[in-house]
Order: structure tokens, then C-alpha cells, then sequence
């Protein structure tokens, strides 16, 4: 299958058994996630390329590649000997930074192991195992309806491994063996149980990201230095632009202010924290106000004029782990220099909100028209993260908000961060493209006061929805029964190639006829990317209304990346 053979560690797999120190500590199984991380960023475009179908837009690498190394930041510079503490800040971290449904699962398993160390100062191979048993169980739960043959199989098959061969002599270094050699294992067979993986000829991507993360874990605790091949993708901030602010400037607009606090046993009792009292003291002196509490931490964030106020409370239950405080009048200078305008005034509260992940300027032009608050950028090779969508939520101050990931990856990380969020109820739709997205907004009366029916107007309404995809082939292969060569333009309808041709042209049409072919679909909504030309379009659009009359077709100039053309019947 399409996945390099690594190198056995110059030790030797034979001194895994039974050498290598009795238990971790926090500073070993932090270098230990530093490894992981590094082992993924040196096959990430190797896991990319794991697509079933041969289209350029497989993420699943850079996904886990981004959500391992927002564990990764977060422990960077954690000087402690803890495993317990330094699982829980490497946990949050990726929960936080979770990309793609291959990031949440990962972060989920990650959750799970941190629950199972949550109380203990170093981990010998039978709490390792405990605690990767409550990882894959946690990963499981996190997804609704779980697909074997997937990195699902790949974590559980490895753990049941793993804990079976446990016995008074095993160490940690026996442990991660052993699940290394049963991750790889269970890899390969990964074809054999997910039908369409064997029809595309390789593995499951995601279950070689995980492989690959945990060969990084067992080669830095069997003393191998990995060579880190590139940056991290978590970008460092740009520096802070000075110029909206000067000598004569008047606060206006107030600091937007973050925090994470670790509550502490000596200032209050943690399981008795009372979120609601803390809310209230925030909406005495500012508003967008979020505030929620996970285990002994708690995340706030709040835009005040008086930030010094926020710090002096939360110091009276814990100590600081991360401080922001940013001026808003900076960001409403910048905003005004980007945009050519004046910065909108703050959205009064209103009982409805939309926000809807986009890709391609007349896209999100479109769903702007249609009323959407908060755009998320993001689509097929840059899911948006967890922190991503709670950062929309927060711009959005509303009782209910609809949520629009239009894209299958990103439904995890958008109900991920809905559960996170308590600053309204949130609704995350499951549109699965730009066409259903679209369809169930322009299609509810947002004047209903019973959100929950909605809900099901619009759920109702994405189930009329068919969609294509026209994409460039990257590889040769033989999908329901259509050749694919490699250089081709395929058509995609929902999940199967129904066609493929060497004339981008002939495909497009070839795709929107079949569509136009199924029974009650006589309106069709063409999406055109960024690489495809007026002249282009207007060629399809002659030929669609010669043969379709009485089709009713629209084209959107969407400007998006990857497809040529999107395609949305009704």
C-alpha cells in the first residue's frame, strides 16, 4: 500500500521488551508528543495523498499534523515532571486546534488518555494502558455513526494489542512497541475491511496519521533523535501594527480580553466554581462575553474597558496560564484600512445568527446576501479549526446560532466547538458542500420564533439537494467502474465518480447533464472557480439552455479553489 516502510531505531527492536525506564514522567512524554508531532510533519504530504479519490484536495495529513502541534505549542515550554498536568495541557491544546474529522477523532483520543493520567505524577505500561483503552473508547464516542477499517480500527486493534501482551515485566518501552508494531499491522488491513479503500489501492489516512504519531512517540523513548524536517504549521502572530493608536488617540473601543485560568485549591472549591457568578461579574463591566470551565480550567473572554478589573477577579480563584489583551481600536483602525469603510457598529442581541465555513470571494459574497453574521474561511485542504468556530460564535450575539460547515470534514470541529460553547445555543446543520448550505438558508423563514422547527425547515430543504463536483484526476485508477486517467477532469456526484473525460469542457456538461437527468431536478446552480474563464462559462451555459429549455440555471461567479465548478440541483 501507498505508505513508506520506516526504519526500525538503531537500537533495535528487540531491547524494547522489558528496557527503558519503568515509567514516564511529564518531561519524557512531553518530548515523546514533540517526537509524534515531528514523525507526522515528515509524512504529512505522504498522508495527504491517501485520498480515495484522486482528486488534489486530500488534508487529512496536515489536519492531524495541525491539531498534534497545538498540543504540541501548548506544552512548549511546560517545564514539568507531571504526566498527569502535561496530558491535560498537550489534550487542550489539540482540542483547540482539532482540524477535520481525522483531527477531532485524534484529539478526542488524546482526551481520553489524558482522563486515564489525570491523576497520577508518572505512568508505568499497565496505567498507559488503562489510559489508551479510555482514549479509544473516548475517540469512539465522539463519533456518531463509527466507521470500521478507518483510524478508528487502526487506535483500537493496536490498544487491545498492546494491553493483552502487558504483563509485571512490561514497560512503557515494551507498550509503545507494541503498539507501533499492531498500528502497522492494522493499518495494512485496513483495505481488506473499508471496501472502497482496496478499489482506490491504499490505506486509510487517517489511521496512517496516528501510525505515524505514535512512531514518533516510540522513537524518541527508545533514545532516537527524529530530525524535524520544516516548521510548524500553527503560525506564530504577526507583530502587532502600532499605527491606529497614537499619543492623541481615545480608547473607544475597549480591549478585547482573553484568559485561562487555572483555578486553584487553595483560593476555591474548583467542583463548586460558579461560571454563572463569573458571567454576571463580566456583564457588569463589559460584553461578548464567553466564559466556560473544563475540568480545573476555566476560558474566558470579554471586551472591556477595564481589563485590569477581569485579572484582579479571576485572581481571587486561580492563577493565569494564557493572557490576551488586545486594543479594539487598533483592530477598528486596521479593519477601516482593509475594508475602505467604517467598521460596522456592534450587532445588537437577537434571537437568530448564521455562521457558515466558506471558500471563494463570491461565495462568501453570496452568503453574506443571504444574511450569514460570521464567516469562517475555510473548505477542502484548509479545514478551519475548533478555536476557529468559537471565535465566529463569539462575533455573533445571538440566542441561537445555525451553524453551516458545508463540508463533511469539518462537521466534527464545528459540533466540537458547539458543545464548548455556551454563549448560545448553537445549531450545527449538517450541509455537507456549499450547494446545501446555500439551498437551506435562502429556503427558512428566519421570522419563526421555534428554532428547532428551523431547524428541520432547513435540514428538509438539504435533502433535496444533489451535488456535483468537476475536478482535476491526480492519478490513474478504476472507480465505479469509470478509467480514470491521470490529467483527466472527473465528475463527482455526492460520493462516486460517474464520469471522467480528457476535455474539461465535456466533463463539466457531461456532469451537469446526468444531474438535470434525475427525476425532479429542474433548477441547477453552477458555482464556477477560480480557474475557470468567462469564456468557459458562457460556453456551458449556451450549450446547457439548448438542450435544457426549461431548466432553470444560475451561475455564481464563486471564485473557489480546488473545483472548477460546483455544482447544486434541485
Amino acid at each position: 500500500m501507498a505508505i513508506t516502510k520506516t526504519k526500525e531505531p538503531e537500537s533495535g527492536a528487540k531491547i524494547f521488551k522489558g528496557k527503558g525506564p519503568k515509567a514516564l514522567d511529564g518531561l519524557l512524554f512531553a518530548k515523546m508528543a514533540h517526537g509524534g508531532a515531528a514523525q507526522l510533519r515528515a509524512h504529512a504530504d505522504e498522508v495527504n495523498k491517501l485520498n480515495v479519490f484522486p482528486v488534489p484536495d486530500g488534508d487529512t495529513g496536515d489536519n492531524m499534523r495541525m491539531t498534534i502541534e497545538s498540543g504540541t505549542a501548548a506544552i512548549k515550554d511546560l517545564e514539568n515532571e507531571n504526566i498527569g498536568e502535561v496530558a491535560r495541557v498537550l489534550s487542550r491544546g489539540m482540542l483547540l486546534g482539532a482540524r477535520g474529522n481525522s483531527g477531532v477523532i485524534l484529539s478526542q483520543f488524546f482526551a481520553g488518555i489524558a482522563k486515564g493520567l489525570a491523576s497520577a505524577d508518572s505512568a508505568d505500561a499497565v496505567l498507559l494502558g488503562s489510559a489508551f483503552e479510555a482514549g479509544v473508547k473516548q475517540a469512539y464516542t465522539s463519533v456518531m455513526t463509527p466507521t470500521e477499517g478507518t483510524i478508528l480500527t487502526v487506535m483500537r486493534e493496536a490498544v487491545e494489542s498492546a494491553v493483552k501482551q502487558i504483563t509485571q515485566k512490561s514497560t512503557p518501552r515494551s507498550f509503545f512497541a507494541d503498539i507501533v508494531k499492531e498500528m502497522r499491522a492494522s493499518l495494512e488491513r485496513t483495505p481488506d475491511i473499508l471496501p472502497v479503500l482496496k478499489e482506490a489501492g491504499v490505506v486509510d489516512s487517517g489511521g496512517a496519521g496516528i501510525y505515524y504519531i505514535m512512531d514518533g512517540f516510540n522513537r524518541v523513548l527508545c533514545g532516537e533523535k527524529i530530525e524535524d524536517t520544516g516548521a510548524p504549521l500553527v503560525a506564530a502572530k504577526a507583530p502587532v501594527d502600532t499605527t491606529g493608536f497614537g499619543p492623541d488617540s481615545v480608547m473607544t473601543y475597549g480591549y478585547c480580553t482573553e484568559l485561562l485560568v487555572q483555578l486553584q485549591n487553595s483560593k476555591t472549591d474548583i467542583d463548586a466554581f460558579d461560571i454563572e457568578s463569573l458571567k454576571a461579574f463580566l456583564g457588569g463591566i463589559g460584553d461578548s462575553i464567553v466564559a466556560f470551565k473544563v475540568d480545573s480550567i476555566v476560558k474566558l473572554h470579554v471586551h472591556t474597558l477595564t481589563p485590569e478589573k477581569v485579572l484582579e477577579y479571576c485572581r481571587k480563584f486561580g492563577e493565569f496560564l494564557t493572557v490576551k489583551i488586545e486594543n479594539m481600536s487598533v483592530q477598528h483602525t486596521a479593519l477601516e484600512e482593509k475594508e475602505g469603510m467604517e467598521a460596522p457598529a456592534p450587532t445588537p442581541t437577537k434571537q437568530y445568527g448564521i455562521v457558515a465555513v466558506v471558500n471563494g470571494p463570491g461565495v462568501e459574497a453570496l452568503f453574506r446576501e443571504l444574511g450569514t453574521d460570521a464567516i469562517v474561511q475555510g473548505g477542502q485542504t484548509q479545514n478551519p479549526s475548533t478555536n476557529d468556530f468559537l471565535e465566529a460564535f463569539r462575533n455573533v450575539p445571538a440566542e441561537h446560532i445555525f451553524v453551516f460547515p458545508n463540508n463533511g470534514n469539518i462537521l466534527m470541529a464545528a459540533r466540537q466547538a458547539a458543545e464548548l460553547y455556551e454563549h448560545a445555543t448553537v445549531h450545527v446543520l449538517p450541509s455537507k458542500n456549499i450547494g446545501t448550505g446555500y439551498v437551506a438558508i435562502s429556503s427558512v423563514d428566519f421570522g419563526n420564533p421555534d428554532p428547532d422547527a428551523i431547524v428541520s425547515e432547513m435540514e428538509s430543504a438539504m435533502q433535496r439537494v444533489t451535488a456535483g463536483y468537476v475536478s482535476p484526476a491526480i492519478r490513474d485508477t478504476d472507480m465505479n467502474g469509470v478509467h480514470v486517467t491521470n490529467g483527466d477532469t472527473i465528475g463527482i456526484i455526492d460520493k462516486e465518480i460517474v464520469l471522467s473525460d480528457a476535455d474539461k469542457d465535456a466533463a463539466a456538461y457531461g456532469l451537469a447533464a446526468k444531474l438535470l437527468d434525475m427525476p425532479d431536478k429542474f433548477m441547477l446552480t453552477i458555482f464556477a472557480g477560480k480557474d475557470t474563464t468567462p469564456e468557459e462559462q458562457a460556453a456551458l451555459q449556451a450549450k446547457l439552455a439548448e438542450n435544457y429549455p426549461s431548466a432553470e440555471v444560475y451561475f455564481v461567479d464563486g471564485g473557489q479553489d480546488i473545483y472548477p465548478y460546483i455544482f447544486v440541483a434541485e
